[in-house]
Protein backbone atom coordinates (compact mmCIF):
# COMPACT_ATOMS: atom_id res chain seq x y z
CA UNK A 1 0.00 0.00 0.00
CA UNK A 2 1.31 3.47 -1.45
CA UNK A 3 1.52 5.90 1.51
CA UNK A 4 0.11 8.95 0.49
CA UNK A 5 2.14 12.49 0.89
CA UNK A 6 1.77 14.57 3.58
CA UNK A 7 1.10 18.22 3.72
CA UNK A 8 3.89 20.35 5.59
CA UNK A 9 1.77 22.89 7.76
CA UNK A 10 1.21 23.19 11.67
CA UNK A 11 -1.25 20.17 12.37
CA UNK A 12 -4.37 22.05 14.24
CA UNK A 13 -5.84 18.62 16.11
CA UNK A 14 -3.50 18.83 19.67
CA UNK A 15 -3.78 14.66 19.71
CA UNK A 16 -2.38 13.99 16.00
CA UNK A 17 0.37 17.36 16.84
CA UNK A 18 1.31 15.08 19.62
CA UNK A 19 1.75 11.92 18.15
CA UNK A 20 3.92 12.80 15.53
CA UNK A 21 6.07 14.82 17.49
CA UNK A 22 6.73 11.61 19.51
CA UNK A 23 7.30 9.39 16.15
CA UNK A 24 9.07 12.03 14.40
CA UNK A 25 11.74 12.94 17.16
CA UNK A 26 12.52 9.55 17.89
CA UNK A 27 13.12 9.11 13.92
CA UNK A 28 15.59 12.33 14.18
CA UNK A 29 17.54 10.83 17.30
CA UNK A 30 18.01 8.05 16.12
CA UNK A 31 19.14 9.20 13.01
CA UNK A 32 21.67 11.73 14.42
CA UNK A 33 23.24 8.40 16.47
CA UNK A 34 23.54 6.58 13.16
CA UNK A 35 24.90 9.85 11.25
CA UNK A 36 27.69 9.80 14.10
CA UNK A 37 28.12 6.15 13.96
CA UNK A 38 28.51 5.98 10.64
CA UNK A 39 30.40 8.87 9.46
CA UNK A 40 32.40 9.12 12.99
CA UNK A 41 31.02 12.70 12.99
CA UNK A 42 30.41 15.04 15.80
CA UNK A 43 26.80 15.31 16.39
CA UNK A 44 24.55 17.35 18.96
CA UNK A 45 20.52 17.90 18.50
CA UNK A 46 18.51 19.59 20.62
CA UNK A 47 15.02 19.69 20.62
CA UNK A 48 11.83 21.51 22.93
CA UNK A 49 8.51 20.61 22.77
CA UNK A 50 5.64 22.93 22.48
CA UNK A 51 5.11 22.40 26.53
CA UNK A 52 9.05 23.32 26.77
CA UNK A 53 10.01 20.04 27.72
CA UNK A 54 14.25 19.45 26.44
CA UNK A 55 15.32 15.99 24.32
CA UNK A 56 18.69 16.25 23.45
CA UNK A 57 21.28 14.05 21.81
CA UNK A 58 25.31 14.28 21.58
CA UNK A 59 28.00 12.07 20.38
CA UNK A 60 29.84 13.18 22.69
CA UNK A 61 29.78 15.47 25.60
CA UNK A 62 26.99 18.11 24.60
CA UNK A 63 28.78 21.38 26.49
CA UNK A 64 32.19 20.83 24.12
CA UNK A 65 29.96 20.32 21.41
CA UNK A 66 28.34 23.70 21.94
CA UNK A 67 31.21 25.38 23.17
CA UNK A 68 33.10 24.63 19.73
CA UNK A 69 30.06 25.74 17.70
CA UNK A 70 29.75 28.94 19.81
CA UNK A 71 33.74 29.43 19.21
CA UNK A 72 33.10 28.46 15.41
CA UNK A 73 29.91 31.01 14.89
CA UNK A 74 31.87 34.19 16.51
CA UNK A 75 35.42 33.06 14.43
CA UNK A 76 32.57 32.97 11.53
CA UNK A 77 31.28 36.53 12.24
CA UNK A 78 34.87 38.07 13.08
CA UNK A 79 36.51 37.01 9.27
CA UNK A 80 32.86 38.04 8.14
CA UNK A 81 33.01 41.31 9.37
CA UNK A 82 37.20 42.05 8.62
CA UNK A 83 36.67 42.65 5.28
CA UNK A 84 34.51 45.58 5.60
CA UNK A 85 36.53 46.92 8.05
CA UNK A 86 39.09 46.60 5.79
CA UNK A 87 37.34 48.42 3.42
CA UNK A 88 36.36 51.60 5.93
CA UNK A 89 39.97 51.82 6.71
CA UNK A 90 40.80 51.67 2.81
CA UNK A 91 38.42 54.68 2.08
CA UNK A 92 40.06 56.57 5.25
CA UNK A 93 43.58 55.93 4.03
CA UNK A 94 42.30 57.30 0.60
CA UNK A 95 40.69 60.30 2.21
CA UNK A 96 43.43 61.48 4.15
CA UNK A 97 45.84 61.27 1.03
CA UNK A 98 43.53 63.13 -1.46
CA UNK A 99 43.31 65.72 1.53
CA UNK A 100 47.04 66.09 1.58
CA UNK A 101 47.22 66.03 -2.61
CA UNK A 102 44.59 69.10 -2.53
CA UNK A 103 46.90 71.37 0.41
CA UNK A 104 49.77 70.45 -1.76
CA UNK A 105 47.82 72.12 -5.29
CA UNK A 106 46.45 74.53 -3.10
CA UNK A 107 50.41 75.71 -1.75
CA UNK A 108 51.42 75.08 -5.49
CA UNK A 109 48.37 77.24 -6.88
CA UNK A 110 49.30 79.91 -4.17
CA UNK A 111 53.43 80.04 -5.43
CA UNK A 112 52.24 80.34 -8.81
CA UNK A 113 50.37 83.69 -8.04
CA UNK A 114 53.30 85.45 -6.41
CA UNK A 115 52.13 84.32 -2.65
CA UNK A 116 54.09 82.93 -0.37
CA UNK A 117 57.15 83.10 -2.34
CA UNK A 118 59.16 84.69 0.24
CA UNK A 119 59.36 81.29 1.81
CA UNK A 120 60.42 79.59 -1.18
CA UNK A 121 64.08 78.66 -1.43
CA UNK A 122 65.79 79.78 -4.65
CA UNK A 123 65.42 76.13 -6.29
CA UNK A 124 61.78 76.29 -5.56
CA UNK A 125 61.61 79.81 -7.20
CA UNK A 126 63.72 78.57 -10.58
CA UNK A 127 61.21 76.08 -10.83
CA UNK A 128 57.79 77.82 -10.42
CA UNK A 129 59.52 80.91 -12.86
CA UNK A 130 59.87 77.16 -15.06
CA UNK A 131 56.63 76.10 -15.12
CA UNK A 132 55.32 79.67 -15.52
CA UNK A 133 56.96 80.11 -19.02
CA UNK A 134 55.59 77.01 -20.06
CA UNK A 135 52.18 78.08 -19.13
CA UNK A 136 52.60 81.37 -20.62
CA UNK A 137 54.50 79.52 -24.35
CA UNK A 138 50.78 77.34 -24.01
CA UNK A 139 48.81 80.10 -23.65
CA UNK A 140 50.41 82.58 -26.22
CA UNK A 141 50.18 79.35 -28.57
CA UNK A 142 46.65 78.76 -28.31
CA UNK A 143 45.89 82.86 -29.06
CA UNK A 144 48.17 82.41 -32.21
CA UNK A 145 45.85 79.74 -33.31
CA UNK A 146 42.92 81.10 -32.24
CA UNK A 147 43.94 84.63 -34.61
CA UNK A 148 45.37 82.25 -37.36
CA UNK A 149 41.51 80.84 -36.97
CA UNK A 150 40.02 84.20 -37.38
CA UNK A 151 41.55 85.64 -40.19
CA UNK A 152 40.89 82.18 -42.14
CA UNK A 153 37.53 82.80 -41.50
CA UNK A 154 37.83 86.69 -42.52
CA UNK A 155 39.73 85.83 -45.65
CA UNK A 156 36.51 83.51 -46.89
CA UNK A 157 34.33 85.56 -45.94
CA UNK A 158 36.07 88.35 -48.06
CA UNK A 159 36.38 85.90 -50.98
CA UNK A 160 32.31 85.35 -50.78
CA UNK A 161 31.68 88.87 -50.88
CA UNK A 162 34.21 89.51 -53.91
CA UNK A 163 32.05 86.30 -55.56
CA UNK A 164 28.82 87.87 -55.17
CA UNK A 165 30.40 91.64 -56.09
CA UNK A 166 30.94 89.79 -59.94
CA UNK A 167 28.05 88.03 -60.23
CA UNK A 168 25.54 90.93 -59.19
CA UNK A 169 28.05 93.14 -61.64
CA UNK A 170 27.54 90.44 -64.34
CA UNK A 171 24.02 90.83 -64.09
CA UNK A 172 23.71 94.76 -64.31
CA UNK A 173 25.75 94.56 -67.39
CA UNK A 174 22.86 92.43 -68.79
CA UNK A 175 21.06 93.98 -71.83
CA UNK A 176 17.29 93.05 -72.86
CA UNK A 177 16.92 90.79 -75.24
CA UNK A 178 15.74 92.26 -78.80
CA UNK A 179 17.43 95.62 -78.12
CA UNK A 180 21.11 96.08 -79.54
CA UNK A 181 23.26 98.03 -77.74
CA UNK A 182 23.89 101.32 -77.68
CA UNK A 183 20.61 102.35 -79.29
CA UNK A 184 17.44 103.11 -78.66
CA UNK A 185 14.31 103.89 -79.83
CA UNK A 186 13.01 107.05 -80.32
CA UNK A 187 8.82 108.07 -80.31
CA UNK A 188 6.98 111.25 -81.30
CA UNK A 189 4.93 112.15 -79.08
CA UNK A 190 2.00 114.89 -79.92
CA UNK A 191 0.61 117.61 -78.02
CA UNK A 192 -1.29 120.81 -78.59
CA UNK A 193 1.01 122.76 -77.16
CA UNK A 194 2.05 125.87 -78.87
CA UNK A 195 4.81 128.44 -78.52
CA UNK A 196 3.32 132.31 -78.92
CA UNK A 197 0.31 134.28 -77.85
CA UNK A 198 -2.64 132.55 -78.59
CA UNK A 199 -4.71 132.84 -81.22
CA UNK A 200 -8.27 135.14 -80.93
CA UNK A 201 -11.31 133.44 -81.75
CA UNK A 202 -13.96 134.57 -84.18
Amino acid sequence: MVRGKIQIKKIENTTSRQVTFSKRRSGLLKKAHELSVLCDAQVAAIIFSQKGRLYDFASSDIQKTIKRYAEYKGEYFVAESHPTEQYVQGLKKEMVTMVEKIEMLEVHNQKLMGKSVAFCSLQEQKEIATQIEKSLHIVRSRKAKLYEDEVEKLKAKERELKDERVRLSGRVGEEPSGMPSGSKEKEDVETDLSIGFPKSRS
